[in-house]
């Protein structure tokens, strides 16, 4: 994943499993390595997600899970990025992730929340825009992170070239100012270095609240189904640990309305679970 995007990137190389190093005794929550002890794989710094101090959404949630449980949390840390999944979940260093699409290599729970991808302009500044299609965008300078799915959908509408700011993922190193790459999307449209920001919804509310400038936040649910723009999240166990998966599926059912209060709290755009439309306060 890019560290602002939807889910845990895993496309990566084959995932080298240590399912042989659970112990027999490990019955009251089967499949995990370590039974009274919740561990979960996340990053360090890849607010409003997670932190070390435990400040994201997604650490809140992870508390939510171990109380239900009733076991302890505890947390192994790594910078997201290739190699996430493979040094995390495949050592056995740790039993779940908590936003992830699953796929071949993590096995995902029923999925917890359904958003989509944000177009983030200064308040009032393109006031009614609903779609990258409306004809205001062809003059403004636009930031997007490189290889997230609006960019096909920009390329389609050519709005491509010298308008586009195309921020790579994975921009780490010493003359980083921002925590993530999102956080500098923001940064550069509070500023004025560029005119309208399309980002991942989930990173995109908080921050544009955090940058201290207005900003209207407007999800993306009139663009074409593909590439999607929307996303349902799971959290990720290893495959094959099905016990574990209906543990966590009926953890996410029994404690449904917390987990939606807490992504409320950061700003999360909740949409319905079959369709594009906002998931309002009387479904709450």
């Amino acid at each position: 994943m890019t560290r602002s995007s939807p889910f845990v990137s895993i496309a990566a190389a084959a995932l080298l499993l240590s399912a042989g190093a659970r112990p027999a005794h490990a019955q009251h929550l089967p499949d995990l390595v370590t039974p009274d002890v919740l561990r979960v794989c996340s990053d360090p710094g890849n607010m409003p997600f997670s932190e070390r101090k435990g400040g994201g959404f997604e650490n809140k949630i992870a508390q939510i899970v171990a109380d239900e449980l009733k076991v302890k949390l505890r947390y192994y840390w790594l910078t997201q990025g290739p190699g996430f999944v493979r040094n995390t979940l495949g050592t056995g260093l740790c039993d779940l992730i908590i936003g992830t699409s699953g796929g071949e290599i993590v096995q995902p729970t029923n999925p917890y929340y359904r958003s989509a991808y944000v177009l983030i302009a200064r308040r009032g500044e393109l006031p009614d825009i609903k779609s990258l299609d409306d004809p205001r965008l062809k003059e403004r300078q636009i930031g997007i992170i490189a290889g997230t799915p609006p960019s096909n959908r920009l390329s389609e509408l050519k709005l491509v070239g010298e308008r586009i700011h195309a921020y790579a993922p994975y921009a780490f190193g010493a003359e980083r100012k921002h925590q993530t790459v999102a956080a500098e999307v923001i940064a550069d449209l509070a500023e004025k270095k560029i005119d309208v920001a399309v980002l991942w919804g989930p990173a995109a509310g908080w921050l544009a609240k955090q940058s201290g400038v207005p900003m209207d936040v407007v999800p993306l649910l009139n663009e074409p189904g593909r590439p999607p723009l929307t996303f349902r999240v799971s959290m990720g166990v290893r495959q094959g640990e099905n016990d574990w998966k209906r543990s966590l599926n009926t953890v996410l059912r029994k404690r449904k309305a917390d987990i939606e209060k807490v992504l409320r709290e950061y700003d999360v755009p909740l949409l319905a679970e079959e369709e594009n439309k906002p998931l309002g306060a009387a479904e709450e």
